[in-house]
């Protein structure tokens, strides 16, 4: 069986690109696998990444990485954990600026100490609960688990789908 000459992964006879890397194949390109080198491991993929470390980078920035991630890795502990990310941080992330705007407004009225300290401390538990799972997601999708929050993961299966 023929393999790629980048990547070292088996290519089908007549293939015009290989189905790990993408790369093109021409008849002259395609050799033998480089000598000492195993085929690469099914784990890494679209992005080169194993999937736990691309699970992990889901949540680097939140759900902006989270969206990055569905979009360009198509495994499905990877667009698990990236769906989660978009639901889990996109939702503290409008908390937060809903906790800002309203908190915000507060200070024009009457009882400003009250809404200042009130406001402070709403949006400083938010902060505090976003760090949190931020280190407790990352490090458990490092570890190649699939750890689902109750209400966001169950989200996350109900906009993108069964991932």
């Amino acid at each position: 069986m023929p393999y790629c000459s980048k990547c070292g992964a088996s290519v089908d006879t007549g293939a015009a690109f290989c189905p790990s890397c993408g790369s093109a194949q021409t008849p002259t390109n395609v050799t033998a696998p480089p000598a000492g080198a195993a085929a690469p491991s099914p784990a890494v993929a679209q992005t080169g990444l194993s999937e736990n470390v691309a699970g992990a980078l889901c949540y680097l920035f939140g759900w902006v990485t989270g969206l990055i991630f569905y979009f360009v890795d198509k495994r499905p502990f990877v667009r698990f954990h990236a769906a989660q990310s978009i639901v889990t941080f996109g939702a503290l992330h409008i908390l937060s600026f809903i906790l800002g705007i309203f908190f915000g407004i507060g200070l024009l009225g009457f009882g400003a100490f009250r809404v200042i300290s009130l406001g402070w401390g709403l949006y400083s538990l938010v902060e505090l609960a976003a760090f949190v799972l931020w280190i407790l997601l990352m490090i458990k999708a490092f570890q190649g688990e699939r750890f689902r929050l109750p209400v966001a993961a169950d989200i996350a299966e109900q906009i993108f789908g069964k991932s």
